[in-house]
């Protein structure tokens, strides 16, 4: 998106649905007609959500009382037929009270719209506003979900929180859950591949047709509320309706961000509460201190529900147990000292945990049998609430389990790794499955990294085992420019090029690799697009 000033935010790639050629974009003072040109954008090729983004970014102040008005060109085929569209506009308003949202429910409930769209244009209106212009709260959520008939308590669920591998064990809970036997929900994010991805019942993604009903069913919920509600909370709503309606006995939920505040925090108790793995992430939102990380963490421990922790900070479990003694709600944390790690190659790692012996995980990464340690303690724990889980399925579920994009490997010989590692905690647990699945060897690295991640740090800790960088920068506005990060590299001494696409960054680190392994890392916003790329080298 390019405003009058002509400085660049973030140049988009080339037409396709759901792009717009040509996106004009104005900052609209709410309650008038009139365009305020200071806020004029013109975007090129780029899509609509990252254009409003990037202006509410550069312009927050007036976004608060600003409504967002987005125009398309004519020179697209794909272009949005309305002119103008108006978008979710943002204002401040935060409430968690549940009563509130229900009061605000019962009005937005008479408010009838007729809605049809296709795949593309429920896309488009889910990315429409992020968090841009929004306070945290759980008002909006519960209000969305009310209006909806409150479709989660219908549901029980395993809550999933922690720094790194939520993601994982999240996947790993499920697998084993549908192996005993259970129709299990698993809501995840960001996606990989397509957005359908996180929102899944027994492994297999929502359908597009009825993603695009559900969407149909929301939206006119979500524009009636005054507090118009951000993208994860709508699709949150979206996955409680999905879930609802295909009947899950169980759904594993995963946290977007913190937890205290996350949308997904507005469950009754769950069966179990999961914090995985703590590190110094999200420090601005959460922070500074890892207590303070704990904290928002430890905030989907609800009163008498059960709590498994990962442990290991000190700190941070200081705070955990504290929340967990303060709610009444009893804690394990996971005995790593009964875990030990057979083996481990390019296919599988072998574990032994607690009485559960020669399990070959098929997620190589060193740190995985930590995670699933993890899952294993859950899951017993749930068995002690009466859900028929026999060892059996946990053994069958983890050496089934899939998880596209962490440390996984697209390709034996020569290497090609996609590994999702977005700060330096997890980019450490990365480095370390390096050095024990490619002892001594020097990798071509593929790097895309957020702005406001601990880019330094992370690159002090690739660096050792780097035999030459690749920059390329993510289909985000949160991404460091392409040349800044080689900049980056370059001042540590090491040899860097930044590559003007990820698809010439994917060919172009394939060729300096030669025989050697190639690794792509630093942000799980790039990893559908690297698959892409290298699948069609």
């Amino acid at each position: 998106c390019i405003p009058r000033t002509d400085k660049t935010i973030w140049n988009g790639s080339a037409c396709a649905a759901p792009y717009s050629a040509e996106i004009i974009l104005i900052m609209r003072k709410s309650g008038t007609s009139a365009d305020v040109p200071d806020f004029h954008f013109h975007g090129n090729g780029v899509r609509t959500a990252e254009c409003i983004s990037a202006a509410m970014q550069l312009f927050p102040q007036e976004a608060k009382t600003a409504d967002a008005v987005c125009r398309s060109g004519l020179s697209c085929e794909k272009r949005i037929p309305e002119n103008p569209q108006i978008f979710r506009s943002c204002k401040f308003k935060n409430n968690i009270s549940a009563q509130y949202a229900q009061s605000t429910a019962e009005g937005i409930q008479n408010h009838k719209e007729a809605v049809s769209m296709n795949y593309e244009q429920a896309m488009e209106y889910i990315h429409a506003v992020q968090w841009a212009g929004h306070k945290p709260g759980l008002s909006r959520t519960r209000t969305l979900l009310a209006a909806l008939g409150d479709p989660h308590k219908r549901l029980r669920f395993v809550h999933v929180a922690g720094t790194n591998g939520k993601g994982s064990t999240a996947a790993m809970l499920a697998s084993c859950l549908q192996a005993a036997g259970y129709r299990v929900g698993l809501y995840t994010s960001p996606f990989i591949n397509r957005f359908n991805e996180r929102i899944q019942v027994n492994g297999q993604q929502i359908p597009d047709e009825a993603l695009v009903r559900l969407v149909e069913r929301v939206k006119p919920a979500a524009d009636a509320m005054t507090d118009i509600p951000t993208e994860f909370e709508i699709i949150t709503a979206l996955g409680m309706l999905w879930f609802a309606e295909t009947k899950c006995d169980i759904v594993v939920l995963e946290v977007g961000l913190g937890g205290t505040l996350d949308s997904t925090n507005v469950i009754d108790p769950p069966e179990c509460a999961v914090i995985t793995a703590l590190g110094m992430d999200h420090v601005k939102e959460l922070g500074p201190t890892i207590a303070d990380i704990a904290a928002a963490k430890a905030g989907i421990i609800k009163p008498g529900s059960p709590v498994v922790s990962y442990g290991g900070v000190p700190e941070a479990d200081a705070v955990i147990a504290r929340t967990a003694a303060e709610r009444h709600a009893p804690l394990t944390v996971v005995d790593l000292s009964r875990l030990t790690i057979e083996d481990g190659d390019l296919d599988a790692v072998t574990f032994d945990f607690d009485g559960l012996n020669g399990i070959r995980l098929p997620l190589i990464g060193s740190y995985q049998p930590r995670n699933a340690a993890v899952a294993i303690t859950a899951l017993r724990v749930l068995r002690g609430r009466g859900w028929n889980i026999p060892e059996e399925a946990i053994r069958r579920g983890l050496e089934t389990v899939s998880w596209p994009g962490r440390f996984e490997l697209l390709r034996h010989a020569p290497a090609f790794l996609l590994d999702g590692s977005h700060n330096a905690h997890g980019m450490r647990a990365t480095v370390q499955s390096l050095k024990d699945r490619f002892p001594g060897e020097k990798f071509v690295f593929l790097v895309s990294i957020m702005a406001d991640k601990d880019v330094d740090e992370m690159l002090a800790l690739l660096a050792p085992l780097a035999k030459r960088f690749v920059t390329v920068a993510a289909h985000t506005p949160r991404a460091m420019p392409a040349e800044t990060l080689a900049g980056h590299i370059r001042a540590r001494g090491c040899k860097a090029e930044a590559a003007p696409s990820i698809e010439a960054g994917v060919a172009r680190a394939v060729a300096l690799g030669g025989d050697g392994p190639v690794c792509a890392l630093g942000t799980l916003y790039f990893s559908g697009d690297v698959r892409t790329a290298f699948e069609n080298l």
